[in-house]
């Protein structure tokens, strides 16, 4: 009786413990957003982290936004009048926005801004107990933000990148240089990435995503204008074949009226909708 007694005890007291335990997380862990949080020892290499109420380890997901700018430009304030947005439609999930090191005609040539977007997946992974959030991520990026986060999920394959959204972003570098009918871009690209694809082929096969597309690429949806002067939209088409090649999920709207710019709030308004279903869907 005396051992049955202890049982039940200890029993009490585990549960009690458990109880409390979850009634403090519960009123410790408010939403919070973390501005200008320094994942290197650079000042661009900087991001916010917005983080739900209720959050846990085992549940809470998180989205890392990625700007654009032709890797020379843009801000992480680019994303930020979306992340209200994306909340709404994303409730359950923490939200990071990321700068990264951009490209002049003297500094940070590729691959920096890859090394940052590397760099900035590592440390929110790291950061995961203390901001209790999953090991659950899904990258989102624009432009040249889209390439980063492409280049991300695909060269450097993890169980922890869970889906990918891809606005616009170029993932063929040698067909982007050589699509171009402005010498300037192309002069833009020998400085970003080093030479032409002749003179330097290794560092613009490296840099290219479409090039790391295999059958355990994460799911992948992708945004793209038709009217598209800058990326063409057929560097969207030829990752949905790549992708579909291999078998991996994904899903491609194009935007017959829409070119390389902000699109109007009633598409974008669209593209989170889809996306939104698109994640409850296949991200676990």
């Amino acid at each position: 009786m005396k051992n049955i007694a202890l049982f039940f005890l200890s029993f009490i007291l585990l549960t009690s413990c458990k109880k409390s335990t979850a009634v403090s997380n519960n009123v410790v862990l408010e939403a919070q957003t973390l501005t200008d949080v320094s994942y290197g020892n650079d000042a661009a290499q900087k991001m916010d982290v917005y983080l739900p109420a209720g959050r846990s380890t085992d549940s809470t997901k998180l989205l890392i936004l990625v700007h654009g700018g032709a890797w020379v430009a843009g801000d992480k304030t680019d994303f930020t009048p979306y992340v209200s947005m994306l909340q709404q439609r994303l409730p359950g999930y923490a939200i990071a926005n990321i700068n990264y090191r951009l490209a002049t005609t003297t500094a940070n040539h590729f691959p920096t801004q890859e090394n940052d977007m590397k760099a900035a997946v590592d440390f929110l992974l790291q950061k995961s107990g203390e901001y209790h959030i999953a090991k659950k991520l899904v990258l989102m990026g624009a432009s040249s933000g889209g390439h980063l986060v492409t280049l991300q999920a695909y060269k450097y394959a993890s169980p922890s990148i869970r889906a990918v959204v891809n606005f616009f972003g170029p993932v063929d570098m040698v067909d982007l240089y050589n699509s171009t009918t402005v010498p300037q871009n192309q002069l833009g690209f020998q400085i970003l990435i080093g030479g032409t694809p002749v003179t330097n082929p290794s560092i613009y096969q490296q840099s290219s995503p479409i090039n790391f597309v295999t059958a355990q690429a994460p799911p992948t949806i992708i945004f793209h204008g038709a009217m598209d002067a800058l990326v063409p939209v057929s560097q969207a088409t030829a990752l949905k074949n790549k992708l579909q090649s291999f078998g991996v999920v994904n899903e491609i709207y194009i935007y017959p009226n829409e070119g390389h710019t902000i699109w109007p709030m009633a598409i974008m308004e669209d593209t989170f909708n889809k996306i939104s279903l698109f994640l409850k869907t296949y991200v676990q």
